[in-house]
């Protein structure tokens, strides 16, 4: 990675790049599912070079908005804006790694992906037209499993939150009745009895006190709070777990690698080992900026990140995104000016 990268710095850029001075403090806010990456690299990139980088767990949509008010330096989000809207507003926006979102649930007697469930039985679930765990159709899923006779607790976000777009992007894909009826959002209009919550630290916090409970969260989630996940069936109809490998296996099968933009969602990819949900997180800066100080700082934050930060990603239950993708990545960061149409010279 630091060979591609530097191939575009230049080596003695480069070299003036790792001795620069950071002393500008920064804030971004957004997507709560990439919070634990943020942080670490926040706090790895503090240690070294001396800055100081806020981030506020505040919901993909809350980031995004920040970002356009200019109320914050950085905006963090799962769903990636397109690019009419990224002109509209002067902003830049690229992918900073690869996650998934997890089905989890709390059965008693069931373990962590014994449960299988198909994108279809999802869509049932998520729009309560299955409501008891021992239906017939789940029972048929599932002939290794003794399902009760128990109520679904269907427990979902009330914020606005990139998790629930590319969930609901997952099942608009799969179920046309789920497309009709629902569609795809960061706030869903759900059933009235179902429970919701904010965060993905709540979702995770509510599934362990409620017995017979449904959800989806962010996969990092899983693993930090020992949550039981659902074997996904993928457009190859294979059941599969989530994870790194799954997760790299969609990004590999996706047009991610050979085209340009980077708004094509990471769901519902072909292959065997894909994880059906999928997704990458982003970060959006301004394109133009109205703070060169502040945007230098983010830009010389994000650059590290990238050539220091592989062992911060894989610690956060991220997946890294591949040298060509962050080569590519690095052409668009040079790409920031200022109010007066000068190149914001971030490394020097």
């Amino acid at each position: 990675m630091l060979t591609k990268l530097f191939s575009f710095i230049g080596f003695s850029a480069a070299l003036s790049f790792s001795s620069a001075v950071f002393a500008q403090d920064i804030q971004g806010a957004g997507s709560s599912a990439a919070a634990p990456l943020y942080q670490l690299w926040a706090d790895a990139f503090g240690k070294a070079k001396g800055s100081k980088i806020a981030y506020q767990a505040s919901g993909s949509s809350s980031g995004i908005r920040q970002i356009k008010e200019a109320k914050t330096d950085f905006g963090a989000s799962d769903v990636a804006l397109p690019a009419t809207e990224l002109k509209r507003h002067a902003l830049l926006q690229f992918p900073s790694a690869i996650s998934g979102v997890a089905v989890v649930y709390h059965l008693p007697g069931v373990k962590s992906q014994e449960l299988r469930l198909t994108g279809d039985l999802l869509a049932q679930i998520f729009s309560g037209k299955i409501t008891q765990w021992n239906d017939t159709r789940l029972q048929t899923a599932n002939p290794q499993l003794r399902l009760p006779a128990k109520a679904i607790e269907v427990l979902v976000r009330e914020d606005g939150s990139g998790t629930t777009y590319n969930f609901s992007d997952y099942l608009s894909k799969i179920s046309p009745a789920w497309k009709a009826e629902t569609g795809r959002d960061f706030v869903l209009r759900w059933q009235t009895h179902f429970r919701a919550t904010k965060g993905s630290s709540g979702i995770a916090a509510m599934l362990k006190k409620t017995p017979y409970s449904i959800s989806y969260i962010d996969y990092n989630y899983v693993l930090q709070e020992r949550l039981d996940a659902a074997q996904l069936q993928n457009q190859d109809g294979k059941f599969v777990s989530p994870g790194g490998e799954s997760f790299a296996a969609a990004l590999n099968n996706s047009r991610w690698k050979s085209e340009g933009g980077f708004d094509e969602t990471l769901t519902n990819q072909p292959g065997a080992k894909s994880w059906p949900i999928t997704m990458g997180t982003f970060i959006i800066l301004p394109q133009v900026t109205a703070s060169p100080a502040q945007t230098r700082t983010a830009l010389q934050f994000f650059t590290w990140a990238f050539m220091n930060g592989d062992r911060l990603v894989s610690a956060a239950d991220f997946v890294r995104l591949p040298d060509a993708i962050q080569a590519r990545i690095f052409r668009e960061l040079n790409s920031v000016t200022t109010r007066d149409g000068k190149p914001l010279n971030f490394y020097q």
